[in-house]
């Protein structure tokens, strides 16, 4: 379930990208890469096959976890969700960040819930 206070601390980052990625005519994928803080996230999307899907139609609002909360997870976690054989998990985790359309900080604040491309709500 999506958290006000969880959210509040990706907003930033996940509105960010999705502002820079707009405007500079790039998708999402490549503005993340190019932010310099999102490395594990796109180490994370190539091995649950997700950048073409980000990399498609849009628009979409990814909450984007920086390298730093990729740091809080035990090593090992992080490396068995990279395995190939958890990429089903992985891949439901990763667009459980993703919601359909452009959200906004003002549009997000204003949410009861949402939708994530996983299909939770929340």
């Amino acid at each position: 379930m999506f958290r006000q206070s969880a959210i509040a601390v990706v907003v930033a980052a996940a509105i960010g990208v999705v502002a820079q990625a707009q405007t500079a005519s790039q998708d999402i994928v490549d503005t993340a890469v190019a932010a310099g803080s999102f490395n594990t996230l796109a180490k994370a999307l190539q091995a649950a096959d997700l950048v073409g899907t980000l990399k498609g139609t849009g628009p979409f609002t990814v909450f984007a976890p920086t390298d730093e909360a990729f740091a809080k997870l035990p090593q090992a976690a992080l490396d068995d969700l990279l395995k190939p054989e958890n990429k089903a998990k992985l891949r439901r985790i990763l667009t459980y960040h993703v919601v359909p359309g452009r959200v906004t900080a003002a549009d997000l604040m204003k949410l009861k819930t949402t939708t994530a491309v996983s299909g939770d709500k929340g």
